[in-house]
């Protein structure tokens, strides 16, 4: 995603910082049709990243891929090429390895850390030092005191995922420091 797009897209994400996490087709449509700027694709195939990557982009709808789910895609320079060429904006990944090749191949990348413990954020902070993403995806996304405090050490966009159930959770989520909240509950897409 070249400078001038990734600064709208920035500020599209301040203004809703609500971002769509889909695993269904039905659910895909839900997302284009609603005032979201950006998709977190969960499921993918490489029968189906043209289509929805298109419909995104008709739809004035940026869409990050997680590779890692993304089934009969490599997980390889190879798999991030080909998406690439299918136009995608972005990947999502637990994997570092994959965040230098996408970024290589000009995507924007956001890197998924599972927290669970306090040791957990000491590893993820060195992994972000040698990986270097645009933005980080933390898990669960409703502990805003784990939130503020991985914000503080990594000092780049932090989103926070998984567990987001209410309007209260995000904006608990966003005043601990989110820049923005991934979610699958899609009455949460139109607030």
């Amino acid at each position: 995603m070249h400078l001038k797009i990734w600064g709208e897209f920035m500020i599209n994400l301040e203004s809703n910082p609500v971002i769509a996490a889909v695993r269904t087709h039905e659910d895909f449509i839900k997302a284009i049709s609603s005032p979201v700027s950006l998709i977190f694709l969960l499921h993918s195939s490489i029968l189906t990243i043209n289509d929805y990557t298109h419909n995104a982009h008709k739809n004035n709808k940026l869409i990050f891929v997680h590779i890692d789910f993304a089934e009969g895609i490599g997980k390889d320079k190879s798999g991030i090429e080909f998406m690439s060429n299918c136009g995608i904006d972005g990947i999502i990944t637990t994997r570092a390895n994959l965040i230098k090749i996408a970024r290589d191949c000009g995507l924007s990348t956001v890197q998924r850390f599972f927290i669970v413990d306090s040791q957990s954020i000491g590893t993820a902070v060195e992994t972000i030092k040698l990986s270097k993403p645009h933005m980080v995806e933390i898990m669960p996304g409703i502990l805003p005191k784990i939130i503020s405090d991985f914000h503080n050490k990594v000092k780049m966009p932090i989103i926070a995922g998984g567990l987001i159930e209410s309007k209260s959770d995000i904006i608990s989520a966003l005043n601990a420091g989110a820049f923005a909240v991934s979610t699958a509950k899609k009455e949460l897409w139109l607030e």
